[in-house]
């Protein structure tokens, strides 16, 4: 706890350091997150319907769902043994200068930006070039003795005694190992006053020489968004993002992508916002909210007993398509569900979803439903709720969380609303939109 506080304050001197010439000081930035099932996408492949695209998306939600573990964390268990390492979405960045294109995992259930450098003794194939270090002015190694190598997690020395070497190892068992150092992050920014070019100096990564696990070869590394200290959030000076993410009926649009806001543009305000408080908990790397029931039509559903109630008790993730409960809560949700649509179900041609309808046009009539987190009431529209897994299925979009695991809401339910997180304020925003435009 002393070394996190410590870290914690260094960082803040860092952000106060360069803070004047900092442009979220005094304006937003606006990037494009690519699905990985988008036509921008290195995964993208065109043979695939719509359908089998997020038939894959909820297959690969339960691979990430296993990954947040309820392991036991005490003072030698290190946080990052359970941040997640494959999430949906991708974005382009540059390290270094001059600048050296990245495409990056940008994932809210990771902390430390990385990427993978020369010279590489183990890594896995990446299509863009490598990052070499030694061709960049503005590159600098963290030094072994200096405060910020200490009181970062899982760092140690080099050979020589000089630089600081840092290790993650993600849920799922991919790793990244390296230097721990300082660059300038460049950023492209497409907003209302156009697209301009936008750096940050003096940024802590990982220069990762030694990395593998489950990549790819489409990505470079992950652009943490995570909210523990070392988080790419926190460094930009502001601590607070917001994304917007398109429906899942516009994956193929190449003239339509998600969205992810920092600075100003990060705001969610005026009318129809609703806000929840963040919940501190351990890792921190999570960000928690406190689910208290969901509406169907006039039934609320209470989740867990109401003068008990965990605080904290689900997850919101960017990087997990479904999303999943409590299983005695979920067959009630399930069940209320059903109780208003007497369509014929039918079994998921996926085998991955539980309630099913046999339907070539969306469901029409469907209830009213309202998420109830602390303080803020999300009221879903259709494509939050169900999903379409074939020519003639439509499901529900939640499933009970497999094994032992948290519970997590997924991107299915974030879809075409403004979601802003602010970690000075420690809250979460919901805003409706429509995030195509």
């Amino acid at each position: 706890m002393v070394f996190k506080s410590i870290f914690i304050a260094l960082i803040i001197s860092l952000i106060i350091s360069i803070s004047k010439c900092n442009p979220l000081s005094t304006k937003g930035l606006t990037v494009d997150l690519i699905h990985r099932d988008s036509p921008q996408s290195p995964y993208y492949n065109p043979s695939l319907s719509p359908n089998q695209r997020l038939a894959n998306a909820i297959r690969r939600s339960f691979d990430r769902a296993r990954r947040f573990k309820l392991d036991p964390i005490s003072p030698k268990s290190p946080e990052s043994d359970l941040i997640l390492s494959n999430g949906e979405y991708l974005m382009e960045y540059s390290v270094g200068t001059p600048p050296i294109p990245s495409l990056a995992i940008a994932d809210t259930g990771s902390d430390i930006t990385w990427t993978q450098c020369q010279p590489c003794t183990e890594c896995f194939k990446q299509k863009l070039p490598l990052f070499d270090p030694k061709n960049s002015s503005t590159y600098k190694n963290i030094p072994c003795d200096t405060k910020y190598c200490s009181s970062f997690r899982r760092t140690s020395c080099s050979d020589n005694n000089k630089n600081c070497i840092y290790s993650a190892a993600y849920g799922d068992g991919s790793f990244t190992n390296g230097d721990l150092a300082t660059d300038t992050i460049t950023l492209d920014s497409s907003d209302n006053d156009g697209k301009s070019v936008v750096s940050f100096p003096d940024i802590i990564f990982g220069c990762g020489f030694k990395n593998g696990g489950i990549f790819n070869g489409g990505e470079s590394g992950i652009f943490g968004l995570g909210g523990g200290p070392a988080s790419l959030v926190m460094q930009l000076g502001q601590g607070k993002f917001s994304y917007c993410l398109v429906s899942t009926s516009n994956n193929d649009n190449k003239s339509s992508s998600s969205k992810l806001n920092f600075g100003a543009n990060a705001d969610v305000s005026g009318s129809g916002v609703a806000t929840t408080p963040l919940v501190k908990k351990v890792p921190e790397t999570f960000y928690y909210l406190t689910l208290e029931g969901i509406s169907v039509g006039n039934q609320r559903l209470e989740f867990g007993d109401p003068t008990d109630r965990e605080d904290g008790n689900i997850i919101i993730d960017s990087g997990t398509t479904l999303t999943f409960l409590p299983f005695e809560f979920y067959l009630s949700y399930m069940n209320a569900i059903k109780s208003y649509i007497k369509l014929k179900q039918i079994e998921d041609p996926q085998h991955v979803l539980t309630l099913c309808y046999h339907s070539k046009t969306d469901i029409k009539n469907i209830p009213d439903v309202t998420v109830h987190f602390r303080g803020a009431d999300v009221k879903l529209k259709y494509e939050n709720v169900f999903v379409r897994t074939s020519d003639v299925a439509v499901c529900l979009a939640a499933r009970p969380v497999p094994g032992a695991g948290y519970y997590i809401y997924g991107n299915l339910a974030q879809m075409d609303f403004l979601v802003g997180y602010d970690l000075v304020k420690k809250t979460v925003s919901f805003k409706a939109a429509d995030c195509s435009k």
